[in-house]
């Protein structure tokens, strides 16, 4: 939605209002309060007037010292170094006062970011039911924190045994029976499948019995799908060399040799 055009300024008494009351909301920068103030008036003069008071009886800092102060509030409040440097570049600041801030806070306030990360990491989670390993790592990536001192943290953690990844939580909730006949309907035999499954982390210790209770329920026929996978292809059976292209095409798809032999036999026609 398109802005309301902002009430100009009348006088530089209205410049002065305006940067007044945007300073008592907030910290500004230098040059967030210059772009508010040309909202409010095209008149150069009034706004070079109006910020060099302000700059001059301290209402706003210079750069080096809002960074400073930046730094030291969100170092309060177990921000990291990347987070930090990302808002002030965001507002306006430039790289060499924003390094030279967080070097002179660092050292000022001795920071320990490994601290840091664990107690963001123990606040943040006090147990990690139903929260994934790569959602811990995106939270506290995001908050500033390197993998290491990420690491670090969940190495102090007392519940970090419990932390599991995306793709185990989702393994939990597989049905094994469900997730064969799925693998089975794109095409591929049961070798593939077993592979794939525990490639997903999903508990295939009762893989043999339900492939057996599929196939008497007519669910699975893996003789038939091998035949229909080969029927996809064009090879040429009579020729030695095609004939081994297709015992290794299929023998990819996961079926078994016996499945093979029977499928490439010339009674299976």
């Amino acid at each position: 939605m398109q802005r309301p055009p902002l009430k100009q300024a009348k006088s530089i008494d209205n410049v002065f209002n305006s940067a007044y009351w945007h300073l008592n909301q907030q910290d500004f920068t230098i040059g967030e309060i210059h772009a508010k103030l040309a909202r409010k008036t095209d008149n150069v003069e009034w706004i070079e007037t109006v910020l060099a008071h302000l700059i001059e009886h301290k209402y706003l800092k210079s750069d080096l010292e809002f960074a400073i102060r930046f730094c030291e509030s969100a170092f309060s409040n177990d921000t990291g170094v990347s987070a930090i440097q990302r808002k002030l570049k965001k507002r306006g600041i430039k790289s060499n006062d924003i390094e030279t801030a967080l070097e002179q806070v660092i050292n000022e306030n001795e920071i320990d970011f490994n601290d840091m990360a664990t107690n963001r990491l123990l606040s943040r989670f006090v147990t990690f039911e139903g929260i994934s390993r790569e959602k811990v790592y995106t939270q506290m990536t995001s908050r500033g924190f390197s993998r290491a001192q990420i690491d670090y943290a969940l190495s102090q953690h007392p519940e970090q045994d419990s932390l599991r990844s995306k793709m185990a939580i989702k393994a939990d909730k597989a049905e094994l029976s469900t997730e064969i006949v799925k693998l089975y309907r794109k095409g591929k035999g049961q070798t593939l499948i077993r592979s794939e499954l525990k490639q997903r982390l999903i508990d295939v210790s009762e893989f043999e019995e339900t492939l057996y209770q599929l196939e008497l329920a007519g669910d699975i026929d893996f003789y038939q799908s091998c035949t229909e996978q080969l029927a996809k292809k064009h090879y040429d059976l009579s020729n030695f060399k095609e004939k081994s292209k297709a015992y290794a095409y299929l023998s990819r798809k996961g079926f078994t040799s016996d499945e093979i032999k029977e499928t490439l036999s010339p009674t299976s026609e």
